[in-house]
C-alpha cells in the first residue's frame, strides 16, 4: 500500500503580500505526477486545506481541480479539516463525494469510522477545538484541552483497529510534543494547554500529522509532512514536499520525502545598505523572495527603494543597528516646543528628499491646521473630551 502524506496547503494564502496560488498550483501538478509515477493508492491531506474559513473563489477552484486530477490519476483522496478550515463548509456533500473517491472528514461524529483503502484503515480525525461544546459533548470529555479530546478520539480509533489487521493509519491536526514550529502557524493554544504527547497516537502503524509547517518526525511512527510551500522567512532552508509512505501487510512502514518544486526561493540577506547592494554573494537573492535586515548604525534614507532596484521581490525590510549606534531621539522629543506648521513643513521636506514647501503650500498647511483647531474647539463646546496635546495641535 502506497500513501502520500501531505498537509497545510493553505490555499488562498499570501506570503507577505505575494500571492502563493501559482506556487500551490505547481505543487498540485507535481503531486499528480507523483501519484501516477509511484502508483499511489491514497493521498492524505491532514488539515488546513484552505487558509481561512471563507476561501477566495480561486482557492476553491484549485482544490476542485486538484482532487479531480488526483482521482483521475488513480488515487483516492482523504481530506481532514484543520484549524484554518471551516469544518461545515469543507464537509459539504461529503457523503456524496466519497462515492467518487473523495473522503472528507470534518465532523467529530465520524471519528472511529475509517476510510478503507484496500486493507488499510485510514482514521482521519478532524481538528478538534477543545473549547467547543459540540466537541467535548460528542467525545464525552470534561477537560477542555487538546490532549483530552485527542485521547478520547484515539480511544475510538483503537476500538476499531482492534478488530482489523495491522495496516492502520491516523490523520490528525495538532501540535505534538517534540515538534518544532515556524512563524507561519496560527496559535492553537487554549488555556495554555496546546501540546499533545506524541504517545497519544500509539497503537497504529503510522500517524500523518498536520499543523506544523516544518517537515519532521516526532516519534517512531509519527510525522509531520510540513507545508508544501514556504509561508514565512523562518522556513528558509527547509525542503518542502510530501511524504511517500509504503505500508506492508505486517503494518511496517518506510517513509521517503518527495521534494516539491520550488516556485521561487526565499532568501535572508543581512548587512549594511552598501554591503547588501554591492556584495556578489547576494546574486541568487535577486530572483528570490527576500527579507533584508540592515545593520547600519542609523536607518538609511530611501533604503527600500534602493533595495528594490536590486531585489525586485523584496518583501520584508528590517533594521537591527550594530556597532556604535548613533542616538536617535523619539519623534515626540524632536517636535516638542516646535510650531505645528514647522513640523508639517519638515514632513513635506522629508518626503521630497530636501525640497521645501513653497509659500502657497505653507498657506494651505496653515489653513488646514486652523480648520483642525476650529473643529476641535467646536467639539469641546459640545462636551467632547479634549485630547492630550503631544507636541502638535
Amino acid at each position: 500500500m502506497k500513501l502520500i502524506h501531505t498537509s497545510d496547503w493553505h490555499l488562498g494564502r499570501a506570503f507577505y503580500g505575494a500571492g502563493l496560488l501559482p506556487a500551490q498550483s505547481d505543487y498540485v501538478d507535481h503531486l499528480v505526477e507523483t501519484v501516477r509515477s509511484e502508483a499511489v493508492d491514497a493521498v492524505l491531506v491532514s488539515g488546513d486545506v484552505y487558509d481561512r474559513a471563507l476561501p477566495p473563489p480561486e482557492a476553491v477552484e484549485l482544490l476542485s481541480e486538484a482532487v479531480t486530477r488526483l482521482i483521475d490519476a488513480g488515487s483516492q483522496v482523504v481530506l481532514s479539516s484543520g484549524n484554518h478550515d471551516s469544518a461545515i463548509r469543507l464537509g459539504f456533500a461529503a457523503d456524496l463525494l466519497q462515492r467518487a473517491g473523495l473522503h472528507i472528514r470534518s465532523d467529530v461524529r465520524s471519528i472511529g469510522s475509517p476510510v478503507l483503502v484496500g486493507d488499510t484503515a485510514v482514521h482521519a480525525i478532524p481538528y478538534l477545538e477543545p473549547t467547543a461544546t459540540t466537541v467535548t459533548d460528542a467525545l464525552g470529555v470534561t477537560e477542555r484541552s487538546h490532549t483530552a479530546v485527542l485521547s478520547a478520539a484515539m480511544e475510538r480509533v483503537r476500538a476499531d483497529v482492534a478488530g482489523r489487521g495491522p495496516q492502520s493509519v491516523v490523520m490528525a491536526h495538532c501540535f505534538a510534543s517534540g515538534g518544532a514550529a515556524s512563524d507561519s502557524e496560527r496559535d492553537i493554544t487554549t488555556g495554555g494547554v496546546a501540546m499533545v504527547p506524541a504517545s497519544t497516537f500509539d497503537g497504529v502503524a503510522y500517524t500523518a500529522l498536520g499543523h506544523l509547517h516544518r517537515p519532521q518526525q516526532v516519534a517512531e511512527t509519527v510525522r509531520y509532512s510540513g507545508s508544501p510551500v514556504a509561508m514565512s522567512f523562518s522556513e528558509a532552508g527547509q525542503t518542502k514536499g510530501s511524504l511517500l509512505v509504503t505500508l506492508d501487510e505486517r503494518g511496517a512502514t518506510t517513509v521517503e520525502q518527495v521534494a516539491a518544486p520550488v516556485h521561487r526561493e526565499i532568501a535572508l540577506v543581512r548587512g549594511t545598505l552598501d554591503e547588501v547592494l554591492t556584495d556578489a554573494r547576494h546574486e541568487a537573492a535577486e530572483r528570490a523572495w527576500v527579507q533584508v535586515t540592515l545593520t547600519d548604525p542609523i536607518r538609511p534614507v530611501g533604503a527600500y527603494d534602493r533595495l528594490r532596484r536590486r531585489f525586485p521581490h523584496l518583501l520584508q525590510l528590517g533594521f537591527e543597528p550594530s556597532g556604535d549606534v548613533v542616538p536617535v531621539h523619539s519623534y515626540a522629543a524632536r517636535v516638542r516646543r516646535r510650531e505645528p506648521l514647522e513640523v508639517c513643513c519638515d514632513f513635506v521636506s522629508d518626503v521630497r528628499r530636501g525640497a521645501t514647501a513653497d509659500d502657497d503650500e505653507r498657506r494651505l498647511l496653515s489653513d488646514a491646521l486652523e480648520a483642525g483647531r476650529r473643529d476641535r474647539d467646536r467639539a469641546e463646546e459640545h462636551g467632547a473630551p479634549r485630547r492630550r496635546r503631544r507636541g502638535v495641535a
